[in-house]
């Protein structure tokens, strides 16, 4: 869920600092900066929730030869209900 408002945030954020710096408007860099910070913590934050590794730390603990989760097991959503 947190990936549809993320993953948009990084995005404009590109596009915003692009248009910026077409026009010149150098004072108002923390705009896309702002974007790009939040849209990469709502994903960071939904990951740990899934209980994956984001894609970055996958790549850097395969480079160190580190275990990573790509896809996190799924739980068993019964088990809470007692049923």
């Amino acid at each position: 869920m947190l990936h549809l408002i993320g993953i948009p945030m990084t995005i404009a954020a590109a596009v915003l600092a692009i248009v910026q710096l077409a026009r010149g408007e150098w004072p108002l860099w923390w705009r896309p900066a702002a974007l790009l910070v939040v849209g990469y913590v709502l994903q960071w934050i939904g990951h740990r929730i899934e209980g994956n590794d984001m894609g970055e730390v996958i790549l850097i603990k395969r480079r160190l030869g580190k275990p990573y989760v790509a896809v996190a097991p799924r739980r068993n959503v019964s088990a809470g209900r007692g049923e």
